[in-house]
């Protein structure tokens, strides 16, 4: 799917966004700095204040885009892009008489980079969309040795998507257990970068510090955006995750340092939901670990997503209350029995095509999870509000009583199972953290152990 873009402007700059992976002081800004302005604007689209949104607009921005015009423009976005789940760094350039403020935000299904002029007055005089790449720097975790493992570029994918890739291997001979790690939902690099964060990475290389080959890639709808634009009508789970995982679980084999008996499956998020159909396609796999694997249907979660973070500052206002009836009215539509084909897109969530939502129709990962052979590790953060405690109990009701199986969750953990406190917001994924030690440790515990 391509990102969505729309120009709204009075001048146009093209400035680069970075991140950092440093935790930054905190610097109180007066509230007429350009920064500020622009922070608050934003505050305002989650919370679907459009009214006082519109207010921070010079005259010429304020004729080009009153409240109704802004609501729809942000519909459009999360319509296309997923629900609002991050708000990344903030970089400020001067020019004349203008301050040019560029904003990364993360939603469900890609990132992208908010750029707003502002002048001298104190007003918004021009804002623009663009779809942001996430580079940041890392600094491995303190109980991370660089001399224990090393890294390998690869190339995996199913036959005519070759994705690029990275195969991390404990320092030794050989052979070794290894893992396929399986993202979330959105065109993920094989690092899983949000904000400064990048799980998979610390996932990988903690493993592989403790004898265990890990296999990360970029996914399809990532490294081929353009490609998966012209077929996105006919895009199915199988393509956006399934066929490459079980690729990548096949191009493990081939490895000599690979112990082809013993190659595990970490699905996280969407990658968890979609594990057991995974694994149904490899009967020789090793094992699966759910990671804050959701178990309820995507379209459900979508709406109580939504819904939870517009009720962060307090009751839901009037466009929020709008955001959730068309987000309510799609997910209706998901679960229409009479969903076809010919159904548009745009009456969908995420504007992703009805191919897809059919895709899932029927599918409950627990239930199915039940009928695998493999051995089974479900983790889970108990301050995850993307993937919650109630998904959780759904998958130890489904597996009560099942061998081979085990569960474990952290009361101090979130969805990327780094630690925080307090109750969760989405501005906790733009602090840089690392995944839980005692997660790593208890994954590798595990897969020795199998």
């Amino acid at each position: 799917m391509k990102p969505f873009r729309e120009f709204l402007m009075v001048v146009v700059w093209v400035i680069a966004f970075t991140c950092s992976s440093h935790a930054q002081p905190t610097i109180i800004l007066p509230p007429d700095d350009p920064q500020t302005i622009v922070l608050a604007f934003v505050s305002d689209l989650i919370r679907g204040s459009f009214d006082e949104a519109a207010e921070r607009f010079d005259p010429i921005m304020a004729r080009a885009m009153p409240p109704p015009a802004l609501e729809k423009f942000w519909s459009k976005i999360l319509t296309q892009n997923g629900p609002f789940q991050a708000r990344g760094d903030t970089r400020v350039e001067k020019t004349q008489d203008l301050e040019v403020v560029v904003i990364g935000c993360r939603f469900a299904l890609s990132s992208m980079a908010l750029k707003f002029s502002v002048g001298r007055h104190g007003k918004i005089s021009g804002m623009f969309v663009v779809p942001i790449e996430e580079s940041c720097s890392y600094t491995p975790p303190p109980h991370i040795s660089p001399s224990s493992y090393r890294e390998t570029s690869v190339t995996v994918g199913a036959k005519g998507w070759p994705l690029p890739g990275t195969l991390t291997l404990p320092v030794g001979s050989g052979p070794f257990p290894a893992v396929v790690l399986v993202h979330g939902s959105g065109p993920n690099d094989r690092d899983e970068t949000i904000g400064p964060n990048k799980p998979f990475k610390d996932v990988a290389l903690g493993l592989s510090s403790r004898g265990i080959a890990v296999l990360r890639y970029d996914k399809r709808t990532r490294t081929h955006r353009s490609r998966i634009g012209r077929i996105v009508g006919k895009l199915t789970v199988d393509e956006e995750v399934i066929d490459d995982a079980v690729a990548a679980i096949q191009f493990l084999k081939t490895w000599s340092e690979i112990s082809s008996k013993r190659i595990f499956l970490l699905g996280h998020s969407l990658g968890g939901y979609l594990a057991p159909r995974i694994a149904f396609r490899v009967p020789d796999l090793a094992g699966v670990i759910v990671f804050a694997g959701a178990a309820r249907p995507i379209e459900d979660a979508i709406v109580e997503q939504t819904r939870y973070i517009l009720s962060l500052n307090g009751p839901v206002n009037n466009g929020g209350m709008r955001q959730l009836e068309v987000l309510s009215r799609q997910a209706a539509r998901v679960k229409d029995p009479a969903l076809s084909s010919l159904v548009p897109s745009s009456e969908l969530p995420f504007g992703l095509p009805a191919a897809y939502w059919l895709s899932m129709r029927g599918y409950d990962p627990p239930v199915e999870a039940r009928r695998l052979g493999q051995p089974i590790l479900v983790l889970q953060g108990e301050r995850d509000y993307q993937v919650t405690m109630a998904e959780f109990s759904r998958w130890k009701e489904a597996l009560a009583g099942k061998m081979g199986v085990s569960f474990r969750s952290y009361p101090q953990l979130n969805h990327l199972f780094i630690e925080g406190e307090g109750r969760p917001v989405p501005a906790e994924y733009e602090r840089p953290g690392h995944v839980s030690n005692e997660v790593v440790k208890d994954l590798a515990l595990w897969i020795k152990n199998w």
